[in-house]
């Protein structure tokens, strides 16, 4: 089964996932440290002698930065409105 199909199967029953605070906190703790790992990865690749060389993986930290800011942000709704 697939994404697309696990995704239709629960719109046609209905059914909400549901998390417990405590399932939230965890989920935002492990994205918070997850981003500051990636800050820390993209400072040391903008630091070295020919960043250049790092263009893509710089690319890639930042993409993945943004991402896990737009899932934090929803976790911390989720956790305000619980």
């Amino acid at each position: 089964m697939v994404y697309s199909d696990l995704t239709k199967k629960s719109e046609v029953k209905g059914e909400n996932m549901k998390y417990t605070i405590d399932e939230l906190t965890a989920a935002k703790r492990q994205i918070d440290s997850t981003l500051h790992k990636l800050r820390e990865t993209v400072k040391t690749f903008e630091s070295k002698d020919n960043s250049e060389r790092y263009k893509s993986q710089i690319t890639l930290a930042k993409r993945r930065i943004k991402v896990f800011e737009i899932a934090n942000y929803f976790i911390e709704n989720e956790i305000k409105n619980c």
